[in-house]
């Protein structure tokens, strides 16, 4: 039999487990590749249930190219994806064609592309609707997933293909994403941790439907890889910990001993399967167990739960896996897990607090190469009301983490390394903390509290989308400068706030949608760009009866997204909202009346909005609302720095804003 006829016999799956690292250097492993190149999509995934080594005609290599720009089909579904993947890794390590390592990290792309907010993935992307946009754990998708990020980011050698450490970092932020997601869904029946469903809902994260005969359910096959997956954790949290000591339980509850399966097996094909009392048997698991007592159960087509195998059709009997003994990995693995665990907590237990050289400037590096690799950790060991100003450097990296400067760690200095390599980020919004009508404020992705806080030189963002109230930075404090930095949202992007405090802005980027500048404080923005990715408000005050000043924004540059066609300087969300637009320049974006009343008549008197000698498409000041200003000269000598900065009670924090070390 010569080798194309050998290559034929065997599954693509087991072509790309191959372990003779010799073939993926032959003529036959390039050929495949070929064909894996041409099946891949421009979105970077790739369709599922396709034996990539058959060999193609010019009209199916024709077809597949005109395929090339749609989406229809990618899933990681099967395996797919994940297999096309790992052969391009093999290929890649004998046969280093750039295409390729190009194609392994589309991906790569896909993968991190497809995952939802939450750290789910659905079977199908982009979505396809059904029971497709569940977050998938059936077949073991998203732990195929999970595994080839976790070995992308710990670097190992695993993939011949090394990505770039931007996309290392990604992987990692995805990676814990997704663990943390598998924790949330963790079903709990009646108070107590049990196992996971195939799926769970995209939203919800409960057990939810997909096929007639997949109901929600606990499952005995999903929850085993999940658990190896959890178990291959270095280091895990004490929610990890919680999610596979109370999965290991529910296992051992569950087991069925004592009953066998007995296949009927003619032409090669099972015709009949057989549950026979055998009390040799080993333990086996059912795939589906009720939600509220573990009772195993089977269902046809019809969708109607049975409780013994032999009440349903041939077809669904015989054609189906309906019990397992995959966890039985797991137990094996436990006893393991708990000493190399307990071994962790030693030497966890051992270290000693780092410090820092000099506890006034300290440096964050993600390679381990400053005093922290978090910038929290490096906040948390600052000193508290120091009597000098504690610099804080940070190396280029993506913070995946939330950062809060508590009122007691004053005087801290917050420096990146460049604005645009260094950014610390995090997704949190109002439906995810979901605890009442204040979730808003336990958003940010920064969080600041301590007086006299500077930052410069860093991107802040919080990644969320366009799922309401999410706040990338939160300034809570008094003498707060922010210079060259991009704050980067959707909905309430930044929040300055503190009646009395006094917040400065230079030189930054700031973008958002609905309000995304909003606050009680008295802030100006100087030399920045205010950025609306939406038509909605720039602004949403809500200054203190009596403060002279609120949001003053001098030379700034309003800009848009295509998209953003009709938007408003600003609205009151309280109605002493005092802003003003100082020698800046506005773009066709903005609408023509300028100012929204936000239907509260009463903030045409009690507001103030006005503007002075901008220019600019958008600035229409015959146009602007009745009850807004146009500042006259004399009023405009009031809106400098010093005026309204300044401290003239204070000689030793008079200018706190001209001095950015």
């Amino acid at each position: 039999m010569n080798s194309q006829a050998q290559l034929l016999d065997k599954s693509w799956k087991s072509i790309t487990e191959m372990k003779d690292e010799n073939w993926f250097a032959s003529k036959e492993a390039k050929a495949v590749a070929e064909n894996v190149l041409l099946y891949q999509r421009n979105i970077g995934g790739w369709p599922k249930n396709i034996q990539m080594q058959k060999p193609l005609s010019d009209a199916q290599k024709k077809e597949l190219l005109a395929l090339k720009s749609s989406t229809e089909g990618c899933t990681t579904d099967n395996s797919a994806t994940s297999q096309e993947m790992l052969f391009l890794s093999k290929i890649y390590k004998q046969q280093p064609d750039e295409s390729y390592k190009k194609a392994f990290l589309a991906g790569l792309d896909y993968l991190l592309q497809a995952q939802y907010d939450n750290g789910g993935w659905p079977q199908f992307y982009p979505l396809k609707k059904g029971y497709y946009t569940h977050i998938t754990y059936n077949d073991d998708s998203m732990v195929r997933i999970l595994e080839i990020l976790k070995e992308i980011k710990d670097k190992t050698d695993f993939y011949s293909i090394k990505p770039s450490d931007e996309i290392v970092e990604k992987c990692k932020i995805a990676f814990d994403k997704g663990i943390d997601c598998i924790v949330k869904s963790q079903y709990k029946q009646n108070g107590i941790l049990t196992a996971w469903c195939a799926q769970h809902d995209e939203t919800t994260l409960l057990p939810a439907k997909a096929r007639a005969y997949e109901l929600p359910s606990l499952s005995g096959k999903e929850s085993a890889k999940i658990v190896l997956l959890l178990m291959s954790i270095d280091n895990p949290s004490k929610e990890v910990i919680a999610a596979v000591e109370a999965a290991v339980a529910w296992f051992e509850k569950v087991k069925i001993t004592g009953l066998r399966e007995e296949r009927i097996i003619k032409d090669g094909k099972i015709v009949d399967k057989k549950m026979i009392p055998d009390a040799t048997a080993l333990p086996l698991w059912a795939r589906f167990m009720e939600l509220d007592d573990n009772r195993p159960f089977f269902c046809d087509r019809d969708g109607i739960k049975k409780y013994d195998l032999a009440e349903i059709g041939a077809e669904r009997r015989n054609g189906y896996s309906w019990y397992t003994n995959e966890p039985k990995e797991v137990l094996k693995g436990y006893e393991k897990w708990k000493k190399k665990l307990s071994t962790e907590l030693k030497l966890s237990e051992k270290k000693t607090v780092k410090k820092p050289q000099d506890e006034y400037n300290i440096v964050v590096a993600l390679d381990g190469s400053g005093d922290y690799t978090s910038i929290q950790e490096a906040i948390y060991n600052s000193p508290s009301f120091p009597y000098k100003r504690v610099l804080i450097t940070i190396k280029n990296g993506i913070y995946h983490e939330k950062v809060r400067i508590p009122e007691w760690n004053t005087k801290i200095s917050l420096i990146g390394e460049s604005k645009e390599k260094t950014i610390i980020t995090f997704d949190d919004y109002f439906g995810k903390i979901n605890l009442g009508r204040n979730s808003t404020f336990l958003t940010p992705t920064v969080l600041v509290e301590g007086n006299d806080f500077k930052a410069a030189n860093f991107t802040i963002q919080n990644t969320a989308g366009a799922v309401g109230q999410a706040i990338a930075l939160s300034v809570v404090a008094d003498r707060v400068v922010v210079s060259n930095c991009v704050i980067l949202g959707n909905q309430d992007t930044l929040y300055t706030s503190g009646e009395g405090f006094k917040q400065y802005f230079k030189d930054c980027f700031i973008e958002g949608t609905v309000d995304f500048i909003f606050g009680s404080a008295t802030a100006v923005f100087e030399n920045c760009d205010i950025h609306a990715k939406s038509n909605a408000y720039l602004t949403a005050a809500s200054t203190p009866e009596g403060s002279k000043y609120g949001f003053v924004f001098m030379n700034c540059k309003l800009t848009a997204d295509e998209k953003a066609t009709e938007v408003y300087l600003g609205r009151p969300w309280r109605i002493h909202a005092k802003t003003v637009f100082f020698n800046c320049e506005m773009g066709k974006h903005i609408r023509k009346e300028g100012w929204n009343n936000w239907s509260k008549a009463d903030a045409e008197k009690a507001s103030f909005y006005a503007e002075y000698n901008c220019s600019g498409p958008g600035f229409q000041p015959k146009e602007r609302a009745a009850w807004s200003h146009q500042l006259t000269k004399a009023q405009a000598k009031d809106y400098t720095l010093e005026k309204i900065l300044g401290d003239s009670k204070s000689k030793l924090n008079s200018n706190w804003y001209s001095n950015f070390k």
